[in-house]
């Protein structure tokens, strides 16, 4: 419902222009960009805008996204109307909103809108409702974090836009390419196990292995590339459909690809596969069509097809076109090209290889290599019938598609739930929650060698896996694909990567029983106001600090490496004593997680309470997979795959459910307050049909996601700190590795400091320092011996107080694995003036890094921490890896401070000044620090 203060905003929003809503960077100083939406019923538009970003709909005839912006830079991200979402249901695939008829997809006209229409065989736009954001779930903050009065959920406003079903007639008139036996009767069909007597066989007598079946199996032909080996039958004059499949296999020919031929007496048409691409674009696969008098040798524009996965072809035969149509496998049909309506029906079908004019001719001077395909299926359909494969109607099911816009941040949130209202279950197949025709990065003729960069567009989703960083973890769910829409793009081929498609890769094969709601990932699309690396990056931490605010938190943690009493109470006492707060049972260490015995719960709670009086939060190690567990509740892969790790567990097998039980059950009774989840679900797909959480391949990652999820979501609610090493931050985890290469801890000590800051500089493009964690080897790890070992501590204070700095300069926690924090009371001493320096400068550490000098190992290397809401706007860190003492100016850009005009600065030592910034908000400075030590600057 719309609410009073959402009303006010409107009227607000109205008066005000947008140069008073921008103030100030927001980046700087975000208060000032509040979300507020807008109708305007003379045009059928509403618009959604925090004075940041914009997104526009057009209402009527459908709903559609017509407009795209960063408001703050002015720029426009859409070039075309796509559909808002796509489903499929019941094995029927919907375009959900969307107009169609726009003439080029370069750009978007706005005149162009008002002649555009609606597709009937899409989904239909009802109406919409506006209310706040609601938190996908708790987060209950029990420990510091620099963004405690985050609001959470975020500030801003929920848009829910509702669609219903088209209908059996408005599927059936639209242009919506349904599967082919979509109300059709199945005339005949054959997975070529065995060959009925309706087929006659051809092969080329150029090879005496020439044939249509090849070791036994019908339908794979083993012939050299330019013959001719084919399968022929009739055809059924009340045939509509002819479709067939095809595994290319090594097949690289061109005019001999493998396709479908109708057969006249006098005369042929082919639509088919080119492998070997054509004599302009040799060795890039494409379609071919023979039309019956002229070859068109890239049937359907210039592309590239992956030939790695078996496609379909059809003709599709209406009384006013013949369709050419193609599907690669998991994927959905695709118009390749049109022909006019046939004068009669052929006589025949040719389904394999064939001449470029679909006859059964031999190449006459270049016969080629022996390659090997297969043809795995072939099926017919009739005409359109009345009765209804799927019966649903448009009571039965209320799509809803959600979008939220938050305050102060050029992000747009994105998901569909589909609830269903029938009397009957039904099946998400499949569906993609969100779709935008982007305007390309880069018009680039050419890709021989390089690829064509993506649009200026993050993208991520809740729905993320199998990596430390954002992109390669949502790479199952989010991809940038060519559009067969944009045929006026510069690229020879068309494989500009400007369509954004998000949705899952596999499944997710929902079952939705009656009264149900199935709800998908969520997506974020922040729209960059820049194309600076590091203005990008401060973007994206801050989308970090706002949506997954608890990623704040930052508790000092040690690793203890043994889990009996006596060590772990000495860590515990250690840790209280320097001020860590947060003592964790590592790997190796002997704890169990697993152990769900009265006697070992009652034990750990014992631990607990006792860190708990001493002020100090406990948590323990856990691996789920890169293990094998046996007895059946391995992850079953399909031929030729294997696990990302090398070995997992199904989650939704018995031994899966089984060990979250477990946890569940250990954390409600133990005390504890952290996981450390190793190798985490990492996106393996299971194609068991004996475990009890999915039914087969097509729902078990999602269903194993599911359950991770939800129990990481659950931990938030609890306030149970997560160190995952993937990138599940959006789904509940607190941090993840930072990002480095384990056996460098086995490198002598020098060196180790050069690659932390390394680390620490490369990690935080993309991640908060809080975000990220590091390594502290005390004993030795991975090797090296006592050249890479800190221990004994007291011997190399220098090292470890270095450590210390390059951890806590950039406000990052490391893992400080050991027995011990400090061996001698100079030990403590260090240890506890670190921390303490670090508790009183926090705030601006814990802010953003600007990145000014990677470590190079032979000069001065510096980072600058900011913090413009605080007292301290900026703490510059300099480090000096050399063996002389370096004095240096540096021209240091306090932009990101917000200060404008002068800076207050202490030294490391307590030296005092005031300093005019340049025109550019910078300060000139010099610096002096000492051989492998480090200075710091603070700024006010």
């Amino acid at each position: 419902m719309l609410t009073r203060r959402l009303f006010i905003g409107i009227v607000a929003f109205l008066l005000l222009p947008l140069s008073i809503l921008a103030q100030t960077d927001w980046l700087i100083n975000n208060n000032s960009y509040r979300t507020q939406i807008y109708e305007n019923k003379e045009v059928n538009e509403l618009e959604i805008s925090n004075g940041l970003v914009k997104r526009v709909f057009r209402l009527q005839p459908n709903a559609a996204t017509i407009k795209l912006e960063n408001v703050s830079s002015g720029e426009s991200f859409l070039r075309g109307v796509k559909p808002e979402a796509r489903v499929t249901i019941n094995g029927i695939k919907y375009d959900v909103g969307g107009l169609k008829g726009q003439p080029n997809y370069a750009f978007l006209n706005p005149e162009w809108l008002n002649d555009m229409t609606s597709d009937p065989s899409s989904m239909q736009f009802v109406g919409y409702e506006i209310s706040e954001p609601k938190a996908p779930f708790e987060w209950k903050q029990v420990r510091y974090a620099r963004n405690s009065n985050t609001p959470w959920p975020p500030k801003g406003i929920h848009l829910r836009m509702d669609y219903e079903l088209p209908g059996y007639e408005g599927l059936i008139k639209g242009n919506g390419l349904l599967p082919s036996d979509f109300s059709r009767p199945l005339k005949y069909q054959t997975d070529f196990k065995t060959l009925d007597d309706s087929w006659s066989v051809f092969y080329s007598n150029s090879h005496e292995r020439s044939s249509f079946q090849n070791e036994g199996k019908i339908g794979e032909i083993y012939t050299p590339a330019n013959t001719a080996v084919y399968a022929e039958r009739a055809v059924d004059p009340s045939t509509r459909i002819i479709e067939a499949t095809f595994n290319l296999g090594t097949d690289k020919s061109m005019e001999f690809g493998p396709g479908i031929t109708l057969v006249w007496p006098d005369k042929t048409v082919k639509f088919y596969i080119r492998p070997g691409g054509n004599t302009y674009d040799d060795g890039i696969a494409m379609f071919g069509l023979w039309d019956g008098e002229k070859s068109h040798k890239a049937a359907g524009g210039r592309q590239s097809l992956d030939i790695s996965v078996p496609w379909s072809l059809r003709y599709r035969i209406t009384d006013d076109k013949i369709y050419c149509e193609a599907k690669r496998k998991g994927g959905s049909w695709i118009s390749v090209a049109e022909l006019d309506v046939f004068e009669s029906m052929p006589q025949k079908v040719r389904i394999g290889k064939t001449n470029g004019k679909g006859e059964g001719l031999d190449a006459e001077n270049n016969e080629g290599e022996l390659v090997r395909l297969q043809v795995m299926d072939y099926a017919a359909y009739g005409e359109v019938s009345e009765v209804v494969n799927d019966d649903l109607s448009k009571e039965d099911l209320k799509l809803s598609v959600h979008y939220e816009v938050y305050d102060g941040l050029p992000v747009i949130a994105k998901w569909i739930s589909i609830e269903n209202l029938g009397d009957k279950d039904i099946t998400v197949n499949k569906f993609t929650s969100e779709i935008i025709a982007a305007v390309e990065y880069a018009s680039q003729v050419e890709d021989r060698e390089y690829e064509i960069p993506e649009p200026n567009i993050h993208v991520e989703t809740d729905y993320a896996f199998a990596s430390m960083s954002v992109k390669d973890a949502n790479h199952h769910a989010v991809r940038w694909t060519t559009d067969p829409d944009y045929e006026t793009q510069v690229n020879y081929l068309r494989k500009t990567p400007c369509l954004l498609d998000v949705g899952p890769e596999l499944g997710p094969d929902q079952l939705v029983k009656k009264g149900e709601t199935f709800t998908s990932f969520r997506t974020f699309v922040l729209l960059h106001d820049s194309y600076d690396r590091e203005r990008q990056g401060l973007a994206l931490r801050k989308m970090y600090r706002t949506l997954a605010p608890w990623t704040t938190e930052n508790p000092l943690m040690m690793h203890a490496r043994f889990a009996d009493w006596d060590r772990v109470k000495k860590a515990i006492d250690q840790a209280a004593e320097v001020g860590f707060e947060m003592v964790i049972l590592t790997f190796g260490s002997g704890f169990n997680i697993e152990d769900d015995s009265e006697e070992y719960l009652n034990k750990m709670k014992k631990y607990a309470d006792y860190a708990k009086s001493k002020g100090i939060e406990i948590g323990g190690y856990s691996l789920l997979a890169s293990r094998r567990v046996g007895g059946g509740n391995d992850v079953v892969m399909p031929p030729g795959e294997r696990p990302t790790f090398g070995n997992s567990p199904c989650l939704e097998s018995t031994w899966g459910q089984t060990y979250f039980e477990k946890l569940y059950k250990f954390y409600e009774s133990s005390g504890f307050a952290l996981l450390e989840h190793d190798g985490s679900y990492p996106g393996d797909i299971c194609t068991s049909h004996q475990h009890p959480g999915h039914k087969g391949l097509e729902d078990s990652r999602w269903n194993q996601y599911q359950r991770i999820a939800e129990f990481y979501q659950w931990c938030r609610s609890k306030g149970i700190y997560l160190n995952i090493p993937d990138f599940y931050y959006m789904a509940g985890g607190n941090k993840c590795a930072m990002g480095y290469r384990e056996v460098n801890w086995s490198l002598p000590r020098e060196q180790q400091l050069i690659h932390a800051r390394q680390n620490i500089f490369d990690g935080t493009w993309e991640k908060t320092s809080s975000m990220g964690w590091m390594f502290v080897p005390l004993t030795e790890y991975h090797g090296g011996g006592a050249a890479a070992t800190i221990e004994p501590l007291n011997e190399h204070l220098d090292h470890y107080e270095m450590m210390m700095a390059n951890n806590l300069g950039a406000g990052v926690q490391a893992c400080y694995r050991g027995p011990r924090l400090y061996d001698t009371p100079a030990t403590e001493q260090m240890v506890k003036k670190m921390v303490n320096w670090y508790k009183k400068h926090r705030e601006v550490l814990e802010g953003d890094l600007i990145h000014l000098k990677r470590a190079n190992g032979y000069d001065l290397d510096y980072w600058l921490n900011v913090n413009p809401e605080g007292e301290e706007k900026g703490l510059l860190m300099v480090f000096n890896p050399t063996n002389k003492v370096i004095t240096k100016h540096l021209n240091v850009p306090l932009y990101y401070t917000g200060i404008k005009d002068k800076v207050a600065i202490e030294m490391k030592g307590g030296y005092k000044t005031k300093v005019k910034l340049n025109r550019d908000y910078s300060m000139d400075i010099s610096v002096q620090v000492p051989a492998n030590d480090y200075s710091y600057i603070i700024i006010k």
